[in-house]
């Protein structure tokens, strides 16, 4: 039997008003993340690498370095019929934007039209994790369901933070109950201290999803959300699917990465991610070569270190340290630098998250930091040591103390 014909539908329109500053100017996928990469680009190589090269990109607010970023970056050959293609809001369906996440699917059904799959992967664009989702779409096929969801094992006390799954006893690749934050839930038969929450990715037949976002489309009382609306949906018809990721077998994983998966949603899981990629034997590695992760920077020089004189050292210790920065005599503990990030001698960054282009003056302090880019930190001036004085200064410090300085800001002494 042919292989399906797959289209994949990535939604990132997010807006992502809990990682403000950082998305005061872009969309929460053009995030940056881990130095060289933004939260898109994590969704989009999981989709390349398991052969799906039919994507589309649905964004919303704030979409510009998003847009551009798909734009330059991801490129396929036109040649063999591959693009991955930005589609930006365009009130087909009505003079209103997005309504929510089966809306943004319901309003561009003209490209499932255009290119008639049997199946449509839909995914999130900003959470971190390797996924092979072919073998998803495998297990879908297999099963009969006409819309399978994607499911984490996540501890039993963390159940109010996600859409958690029920299972049948008889069937338990099939989902009895979609439940949106639950208080009150039994554990997993095998494990009873876990419960199956959604991932926000979905595999589906494409006429039973373009059925199910039209009826939606039509319901006033709906939210037109994929996870509060369509999954119960299905769950109703009796064809709605799970596949456990723990399953999931990706190229070069091991055991302590093989079913990482992180929501980036706040500020201080935003950096807690970034404390999971700088261990030893980090909790997420980058360096699979098996299972790569595209971005788009090139031509850039090596990371440069300078000065070994009595103390002036420049040096960096288990931390990340991408192309084109300069450590000038400068100290670097625990962090993760992105492209052209400058520091000066006699500076010192701790447990930060420095992005693109910010320049540390000499003697400089940054701790506990996560600096947005083109960030100037002047000659003696410190951040992330004092949080109330950070938020004297208008930085948003969060429940953890980690501060967070928005794009451009000059920090004075």
């Amino acid at each position: 039997m042919a292989a399906p014909r797959v289209l994949a539908i990535v939604l990132a329109g997010g807006e992502g008003k809990r990682l403000m500053p950082l998305t005061a100017d872009r969309a929460k996928p053009a995030v940056p993340f881990g130095g060289l990469y933004r939260l898109v680009d994590f969704a989009l190589s999981n989709l390349v690498n398991s052969r799906y090269l039919q994507i589309v990109v649905l964004t919303q607010y704030k979409s510009h370095s998003l847009d551009r970023h798909v734009a330059r970056t991801w490129r396929m050959s036109p040649l063999l019929g591959n693009y991955v293609a930005p589609v930006p809001a365009q009130q087909r369906v009505g003079k209103h934007w997005y309504l929510g996440s089966a809306d943004a699917i319901f309003q561009c059904l003209n490209i499932i039209e255009d290119e008639r799959p049997d199946i449509v992967v839909v995914v999130g664009a900003d959470n971190i994790y390797r996924m092979d989702f072919s073998q998803m779409v495998e297990a879908h096929v297999s099963s009969g369901a006409e819309f399978t969801v994607a499911a984490i094992r996540q501890p039993i006390g963390l159940a109010d933070q996600f859409g958690v799954i029920r299972t049948r006893a008889e069937q338990p690749d099939r989902i009895d109950a979609f439940l949106e934050k639950p208080t009150d839930v039994e554990g997993l038969p095998d494990a009873p201290h876990e419960i199956l929450a959604s991932m926000g990715n979905y595999v589906a037949d494409a006429d039973a999803l373009v059925e199910a976002v039209t009826r939606d489309a039509e319901n006033p009382q709906s939210k037109h959300d994929m996870g509060g609306d369509i999954v119960p949906f299905f769950v109703d018809r009796g064809t709605a699917g799970v596949y456990d990721f723990i399953r999931n077998d990706v190229a070069g994983s091991t055991d302590r990465d093989r079913d990482y998966w992180r929501d980036v949603g706040t500020l201080d899981a935003y950096y807690d991610a970034h404390l999971d990629l700088i261990s030893v034997n980090p909790v997420f590695n980058l360096y699979n070569n098996e299972w790569p992760l595209f971005t788009g920077y090139t031509g850039l020089p090596p990371a440069k270190f300078v000065h070994a004189g009595p103390g002036r050292l420049g040096h960096a210790a288990d931390s990340l340290v991408s192309p084109g920065v300069i450590v000038s005599g400068a100290t670097v503990t625990g962090s993760v630098l992105s492209p052209g990030v400058y520091l000066h001698s006699w500076s010192s960054v701790s447990d930060s998250v420095v992005m693109d282009n910010s320049v540390v003056g000499r003697h400089a302090q940054v701790h506990r930091a996560i600096l947005d880019k083109n960030v100037v930190v002047r000659e003696r001036a410190r951040v992330g040591i004092d949080p109330e004085h950070d938020r004297s200064r208008g930085f948003t410090v969060t429940e953890s103390g980690i501060t967070v300085v928005p794009k451009g800001t000059v920090i004075e002494p």
